[in-house]
């Protein structure tokens, strides 16, 4: 069994199709059906199910794909060091959306202290994606705020937030500092996208009390939220870490909920069975200083 065997097999389960996973490699499709057969036949195991002409795999199959990544990643990383020398090493960091806007810039700047030749990759997106990165070793580490489900991923609280609900000036909680979470019932929303951690937190926490709210909006970019609810179309909840200016300027009023705590960690997550290199070491100690410092 070679690293070539593992990089095709990652790619029929990429690409669902031997044949364009075949194009994809500049490979004719013959090879790649043959390099299927020689992992099944060394493993004496089937890994893909061939249904109406369509590939499935078996749980043999999906246990292997776990560890090929990993094998496949570990050794790029490998060839990476030797062939490069350090000055070259780049590191790829996930980031949810709040975790980008509010803390990740403290972060890489103060790991450029440390590591000025170290370069940082940095892809923002939600937790949903940012776990399936990781998963697939295109991240080397993220910093989340939402919660991680895979059982192969290692989390790590590193900061304390509060979400706030917020609201216009013109809305008629403008006036008031504190409400129940019931008079939330059947108001307008604007919310962030599926598989946002921030809203994942809050629709669990509403379903918990049984309330109700209408989905007005959905928005993935935390400044199209705070520029609708400023303008009138609706309540949000938001990390307080976001809408400080906003609220120092009184563009936005926020009410404290009375029966309805609204408090989350920030995670670094890294796949359990990711190589710590002594530069990833030190970005997850970096993390770990700023979430003292931000505490």
């Amino acid at each position: 069994m070679t690293i070539r065997h593992l990089k095709i097999f990652i790619a029929v389960c990429d690409y669902k199709k031997m044949s364009l996973a075949a194009e994809k490699l500049f490979m004719a499709q013959p090879s790649v059906s043959q390099v299927i057969a020689e992992i099944e036949q060394h493993y004496g195991v089937r890994v893909f199910e061939r249904l109406s002409k369509k590939l499935y795999l078996t749980e043999a199959g999906e246990n292997l794909l776990k560890y090929a990544r990993h094998i496949v990643s570990s050794f790029e990383e490998m060839e990476d060091s030797l062939l490069k020398s350090s000055s070259n090493t780049s590191l790829k960091i996930g980031a949810t959306i709040t975790v980008g806007t509010c803390v990740l810039n403290d972060i890489l700047n103060d790991f450029k202290l440390k590591k000025p030749n170290i370069s940082t990759k940095v892809y923002v997106e939600n937790t949903n994606v940012i776990e399936e990165m990781i998963l697939k070793s295109k991240l080397d580490l993220g910093i989340v705020e939402g919660i991680i489900k895979s059982r192969d991923i290692i989390t790590v609280p590193i900061v304390s937030d509060e979400l706030i609900l917020v609201c216009p000036l013109s809305h008629e909680f403008s006036s008031l500092e504190e409400i129940t979470a019931d008079k939330l019932n059947n108001q307008d929303f604007i919310l962030r996208e599926e598989g946002s951690g921030t809203r994942e937190l809050f629709e669990k926490k509403i379903e918990n009390l049984d309330i109700t709210i209408n989905k007005k909006w959905i928005c993935n970019n935390s400044e199209a939220i705070k520029n609708a609810v400023i303008s009138g179309q609706g309540l949000t909840v938001i990390s307080q870490m976001l809408v400080r200016k906003e609220i120092e300027e009184k563009k936005l009023h926020a009410i404290k909920i009375n029966d309805l705590k609204l408090t989350r960690n920030f995670y670094l997550a890294y796949h359990k069975s990711k190589y710590l290199s002594d530069n990833l070491k030190s970005f997850i100690s970096t993390c770990m200083d700023c979430s003292i410092k931000l505490s």
